[in-house]
């Protein structure tokens, strides 16, 4: 990628901020970040940090339009869920920001994907395995199940409901949980990646993971698996993928089955980067009508771990 861009990355603060910004600063772009507090490593990242409003605060969208205009930003890259619904709907159609072209994936892909059960009724649609979705009120619940946000919150809220008790508990702590077939996890999770270019183009990688508390990937595995590369294919065509997204899949009795799909770049971007699949280089080139970099695959086999950094700020 030789075309260097000025990019603003919001909610740059958490670990899928930080990766976002340290690739985009080894591929030389201009990096602008923004964030709702100043106390994070992504001051250090970023070219230029600041500390902006929360989405929901009114005059959000003006300080967004000052920071555009005044730095010249050409991209915006939301890296929480609740800015890329925000962005999504707010240029469904154009995905364009005052002037600024938004990284993200289109609307219909947010709206199936960001709520859970919007996502089960596409794979139950397309004839794709999916995970049971249960109504509280049928008595042929099979516990154990699992319980976890509709919308949202990556791998909190995520709860193992052992029976009826348990559920009640849940319902009257946490509002708009679903409900879900508890996944046989024996052969372990997957997550996925899946990029497609506006010219049909498409590439995936599937990792084997290990999560962390909070949910973030702490360990992974790159596998090959020629079933799930053909189910990640069919999914890109079916939601007419433009750029990427992840998926998160079990083994479920003999069969993957996908139980999330992520709009946004995850906590993976950065180890798939360096494993050579460059999915957030590839979408910004494909964004901004340039030639998709070439991808030399990784070994299968080929492992990743998750460390930690300090920052000192005298």
């Amino acid at each position: 990628m030789s075309k260097k861009l000025n990019i603003l990355v919001t909610s740059c603060g958490g670990d899928i901020g930080q990766s976002i910004g340290k690739i985009l600063k080894d591929l030389g772009h201009v990096i602008f970040g923004q964030d709702i507090t100043k106390k994070t490593p992504s001051k250090f990242i970023y070219d230029k940090f600041q500390v902006g409003l929360r989405v929901t605060n009114k005059n959000y969208l003006k300080g967004i339009k000052e920071t555009i205009k005044t730095n010249n930003i050409h991209i915006v890259i939301p890296a929480s869920e609740v800015e890329l619904v925000f962005y999504s709907n707010l240029a469904k159609k154009t995905r364009l920001i005052f002037g600024a072209k938004l990284l993200i994936p289109n609307h219909s892909i947010i709206e199936t994907s960001i709520d859970k059960k919007n996502t089960c009724d596409f794979l139950k649609q397309n004839n794709l395995p999916y995970p049971k979705v249960y109504d509280l009120k049928n008595t042929l619940i099979k516990y154990p199940c699992i319980a976890k946000s509709r919308k949202g919150s990556g791998g909190s809220n995520v709860f193992i409901v052992e029976d009826e008790n348990e559920s009640f508990f849940y319902i009257k702590k946490y509002n708009n949980l679903i409900f879900q077939e508890l996944l046989d996890g024996k052969k372990g999770e997957f997550t996925c990646c899946c990029f497609m270019g506006s010219n049909g183009l498409f590439r995936s990688i599937i990792l084997k993971r290990d999560l962390a508390i909070g949910g973030y990937s702490k360990y992974g595995e790159v596998i090959e698996n020629n079933y799930i590369t053909e189910l990640l294919l069919k999914v890109s065509e079916l939601l007419n993928l433009r750029g990427s997204i992840n998926i998160q899949l079990r083994i479920n009795r003999g069969i993957p089955t996908i139980f999330e799909i992520n709009p946004r770049f995850s906590s993976t971007v950065l180890f798939r980067h360096l494993f050579g699949f460059k999915d957030l280089q590839w979408s910004i080139e494909d964004l901004m009508e340039m030639e998709i970099s070439k991808y030399l695959k990784p070994k299968a086999g080929s492992l990743f771990y998750r460390g930690y950094s300090e920052y000192i700020e005298n």
